[in-house]
């Protein structure tokens, strides 16, 4: 049988992703059981366990897909190949939330909302605002109710493209979305944990615009006024997306840095 020792050195992946495969396949075990006792065997059903998860990691799969989870916010959602991975990028949309919306009570949307990490999130951060989710994927939507019904986070869940399924006479105060903006030729499409996640998700199959193109369009008609606008998008796609908001006459539009200096997200207030 193989031995903790062994399992760590027996695939050409980082210590500490063997680790965390490990911990996933024997949950008794933690870093400092790792280090204190590497002659432990594993039992027959957790090496054969492990070593199908380190194949896969070998080969190129997401460690939050093998694993289940991934840590947005400084909390645990649960993922799958339904939905994109959390990024800490994406902690930029939800801190512009937070800092320039007041808590107090407000209605908030996140438009394609995936795996449910911006929405949750802002519902446990502000207690006060009635967050609404809205997801094409039926499939992603499970998964962003399961990660709500888990953390305790009450948000309402809609099917539906954009702002298709809500009441024509619905307003809000916020307005968020993580979009697909990728370009369909993007290099990056091929690379790395993006060629496991959902397509949809990533790219409108055009010049990763379209999806950026309707929200900005059809927002302001949804927002109360004073109400803001924000999106997650591509680091070369500031410019851009500030002219789209610009042209729906929405104001104090900026874009925001993320730590790397790169463009990340564009807001605009309706007057």
């Amino acid at each position: 049988m193989m031995t903790i020792a062994q399992a760590l050195t027996a695939f050409p992946l980082p210590r500490l992703e063997s680790r965390l495969l490990l911990m996933h396949v024997q949950p008794d075990l933690t870093h400092a059981r790792i280090v204190a006792y590497p002659e432990r065997e594993l039992a027959p059903e957790e090496e054969d366990r492990f070593r199908r998860l380190a194949v896969r990691r070998v080969a190129g799969e997401p460690l939050a897909y093998l694993l289940g989870m991934r840590e947005f916010y400084g909390r645990p959602f649960t993922v799958t190949p339904d939905v994109l991975i959390p990024r800490p990028e994406t902690e930029h949309l939800v801190e512009a939330a937070m800092s320039r919306l007041a808590h107090e009570p407000a209605d908030v949307l996140d438009l394609g909302c995936g795996s449910g990490a911006i929405a949750v999130t802002l519902a446990l951060e502000v207690p006060e605002w009635r967050v609404n989710a809205v997801d094409v994927s039926a499939a992603a939507l499970a998964v962003a109710q399961g990660n709500a019904e888990r953390l305790e986070a009450s948000v309402a869940f809609m099917q539906g493209s954009w702002f298709a399924p809500l009441a024509r006479e619905r307003r809000f105060h916020l307005i968020v979305s993580n979009p697909p903006y990728i370009a369909a030729d993007d290099h990056h499409l091929g690379e790395g944990d993006v060629r496991f996640e959902p397509r949809l998700a990533l790219t409108d199959e055009g010049d990763g615009l379209a999806c950026l193109r309707t929200i900005a369009a059809e927002a302001p008609a949804r927002l109360h006024a004073d109400g803001w606008l924000m999106v997650e998008h591509g680091y070369d796609q500031g410019e851009a997306v500030r002219a789209l908001f610009s042209a729906q006459g929405l104001a104090e539009v900026a874009t925001l840095p993320d730590l790397a200096g790169h463009d990340r997200v564009t807001i605009g207030r309706r007057a």
